[in-house]
């Protein structure tokens, strides 16, 4: 563990049940029927720890919708006495804190965006000196371990011991399935280095689409982190922020039953090097989806022109010369030659069906 971090164990402080800890709620509290209606649904979800939502939103450009403020609190208030759910929500300044601190909020997050500006986490931390309240950190939005950590120190310098990570994802790829990489390394390595601060893993934003949920809360799983947080709404086409992400809470107890808690078993290290090894593949397959899309584009272009021109799509000897020069390429940098002609003549045969579309349109 880092000397500089002394934190309480999670289950010393939240029952879970010896479960994974599952956090669930709207991004947004948007009005207070909405926000109770959604409680009410997800009272009935028998893994659920904690409700969340959002009461401040920090948008990206002004006019966007950006939070009810205060008012939400006292919403989120009514949800504690009616469910009986512990309640989180988001804090981005130090007015936040103390309203929330005021309206008994249980436990408070700081958002990707927050934790990249060390001013304000320090803000933060010096309004939170001396209070004993659960705090949870979300990664920054770059891939940036150092920053993550410095701002889980901040606040663990102030008196809070009772701390959680949360992996949302971060920027990476220009094109992913993904709304924000996994980058699985990173809070792995976040956990080698504090190996008693719980990771919780955020797959509505690592995600962005519904579909994709499950894979990624599996994967948290199987990696041994120790919680989810879902995004969840009992209207989500109409929500007011991230509508794309969030699901019903019958999608959300449909889709914990299905997530497999395996017994910890062989050797960890071993898991955390192999999944390592696995992100950096990841990357690289994007990086090559990207560089072969824009390929294609450029073979788009090349067909527009020959049709502009009237050239034939085949060109042999341009062909024969491409294969010459990228098997030697290839062969030089350790690729097996049948696997080379098998992919050249794959992307060849492609690329002649895409032209031979663009010279049947009229």
């Amino acid at each position: 563990m880092s000397p500089k971090l002394k934190i309480l164990p999670l289950n010393d402080w939240i029952d879970t049940g010896g479960k994974p800890l599952v956090i669930a709620g709207p991004c947004s509290a948007e009005s207070e029927e909405q926000l109770l209606k959604t409680a009410r649904q997800l009272a009935s979800v028998k893994q659920l720890n904690v409700f969340r939502a959002g009461i401040w939103k920090p948008r990206t450009r002004p006019g966007d919708f950006d939070g009810v403020g205060e008012v939400g609190l006292s919403w989120l208030k009514q949800v504690k006495n009616e469910t009986g759910l512990l309640t989180t929500v988001e804090v981005a300044d130090s007015s936040h804190v103390e309203l929330a601190l005021k309206h008994d909020v249980d436990i408070l997050w700081i958002g990707a965006r927050t934790v990249g500006n060390p001013f304000s986490v320090q803000a933060i931390a010096e309004v939170l000196t001396g209070v004993d309240i659960p705090v949870m950190v979300k990664n920054p939005l770059n891939p940036d371990i150092n920053l993550w950590l410095g701002a889980i120190e901040r606040i663990n310098a102030a008196g809070i011991n009772k701390l959680i990570a949360i992996h949302r994802g971060f920027h990476y790829f220009e094109k992913s399935p993904f709304r924000n990489a996994p980058m699985w390394e990173i809070p792995i390595e976040l956990k080698r280095i504090a190996p008693m601060l719980p990771i919780v893993v955020d797959p509505s934003h690592i995600c962005g689409r519904p579909d994709l949920i499950e894979s990624i809360a599996q994967k948290a799983l199987d990696l041994e982190m120790d919680g989810l947080m879902i995004e969840s709404h009992h209207d989500p086409e109409n929500a007011f922020t991230d509508a794309a992400q969030q699901i019903t809470p019958d999608e959300l107890q449909y889709l914990l039953n299905k997530l497999v808690i395996r017994v910890k078993s062989g050797d960890i290290n071993f898991q955390h090097k192999l999944e390592e090894l696995r992100t950096e593949i990841d990357k690289l397959d994007g990086e090559l989806l990207q560089i072969l899309a824009k390929r294609m584009e450029i073979v788009d272009e090349i067909g527009d022109y020959k049709k502009e021109n009237d050239i034939t799509i085949l060109q042999m000897k341009r062909w024969a010369g491409i294969i010459n020069d990228r098997m030697s390429i290839g062969t030089h940098l350790g690729l097996e030659e049948g696997f080379l002609k098998k992919l050249l003549n794959l992307i060849h045969k492609e690329s002649i069906q895409r032209q031979e579309n663009i010279f049947q349109k009229k």
